[in-house]
């Protein structure tokens, strides 16, 4: 009874519209997760959450719970939008992958052979340094950062790279593992480069549209904006307030007077940013259409930076782009060794358990987690997840 039950349930799964808005009431839902959110949310954890469950095959569960603007008595809905932060690094790790795939580049070509200025870097003595695409890709390059002044003037990639290379360089290039949103915007700057299109051109045309990714943009229209769900952070008393994107700088998120940042600039939904982790899910291929090869997939969700101690919780190392759980523990307990995703600093994440075969996202906007990867929201939604489809089974 149990294999003709989940044979049923895989059937009404794979059903589920994954273009386009999504309906309530039109979606497969896992009950257990929605008992594990609802309490988060009425303890004021979080005002709503999205969740969501996919395989190779298609959704098999997605849930919204809670608010989406509090003031405004909106509900959440699957379709929901999100500022999901970080979770745009992997998007940029497989644009770079796809240029390498075409015989544009290699992550192991020196970044000044595709930005000449990067000649010019140095360490704070004064001594010439040589990175690799590779070193920009795994936080191992030691670039400065542009501070929020000088972010908020630039218009496009082009304009960062002279403040970045201004900059002394931090640490030996590839002798430590220290976060850094410059390498991954540097990243992007060659995708272009070597594309010929700017970066968000070239995510929309050879990503996003060919996915049916409808509402993954930097630049959100005006009709999407009703949809965008509001950002908070927690006051000494508990009540959660309304806080703003902090990468927009006090612009609208329909405004274009900013550059696309890859470092963490993306909007999203959960359906939409399902379809890009199955797209990865399958090695690189989704509904007949390959858009990375299944060998640069693995390279770039596999542990590239050796012994280095990485991440934001223990037993993670890193890819290009990903962090990569190897050995699961804590927050990453139901996780199999070697699944990869990243997180975003609002607290969205997305998980892909390559074992298992299936994708964990979840999408939620609170500003003030000491540690978004290691939230209470996370580590239940992703337990009563895994425990849900095992019992199936």
């Amino acid at each position: 009874m149990k294999r003709l039950a989940t044979a049923i349930l895989v059937l009404a799964l794979t059903a589920v519209p994954s273009r386009g808005q999504v309906a309530p009431g039109s979606y497969p839902e896992l009950a257990a997760i929605r008992e594990r959110m609802q309490p988060l949310v009425e303890k004021k954890e979080v005002a709503g959450v999205v969740t969501l469950v996919a395989t190779p095959e298609g959704i098999v569960h997605l849930g919204a719970t809670g608010e989406a603007d509090i003031a405004a008595g909106r509900s959440m809905r699957p379709d929901s939008i999100f500022w999901i932060a970080s979770m745009t690094k992997p998007i940029t790790a497989t644009s770079v992958l796809m240029m390498q795939d075409e015989g544009k580049l290699s992550v192991d070509d020196p970044v000044e052979k595709h930005l000449p200025e990067f000649k010019d870097l140095k360490t704070v003595d004064g001594k010439p340094v040589r990175l690799t695409i590779r070193h920009l890709l795994t936080h191992t390059s030691g670039l400065g950062e542009a501070s929020p002044a000088e972010a908020r003037e630039i218009k496009d990639l082009a304009g960062l790279t002279p403040i970045y290379v201004k900059k002394p360089v931090q640490f030996e290039a590839g002798s430590k593992w220290a976060y850094c949103q410059s390498g991954i915007n540097t990243a992007a700057r060659i995708v272009e480069v070597v594309s010929g299109l700017p970066f968000d051109r070239f995510v929309e045309q050879r990503l996003f549209a060919p996915l049916g990714m409808k509402d993954t943009t930097f630049y959100l229209t005006e009709e999407q904006l009703p949809r965008l769900a509001a950002s908070y952070r927690r006051s000494k008393e508990g009540d959660l307030t309304p806080t703003p994107v902090s990468i927009l700088y006090g612009k609208s998120a329909t405004s274009r007077d900013r550059f696309p940042a890859a470092n963490g600039g993306l909007f999203s939904t959960a359906p939409d940013y399902a379809r890009f982790c199955r797209m990865i899910l399958n090695g690189g291929e989704l509904d007949g259409k390959r858009y990375v090869k299944p060998g640069s997939v693995a390279l770039m969700t596999s542990v590239q930076t050796g012994d280095l101690k990485t991440g934001f919780t223990p037993g993670n190392g890193w890819g290009l782009g990903w962090c990569v759980a190897q050995q699961p523990q804590g927050v990453t307990a139901v996780l199999s060794p070697g699944s990869f995703g990243h997180g975003g600093a609002y607290g969205t994440q997305a998980w892909i358990d390559p074992v298992k075969k299936r994708a964990y996202i979840l999408m939620i906007q609170r500003a003030d987690y000491p540690n978004s990867d290691a939230s209470e929201v996370r580590k239940a939604f992703q337990e009563a997840a895994a425990a849900s489809l095992t019992e199936a089974k």
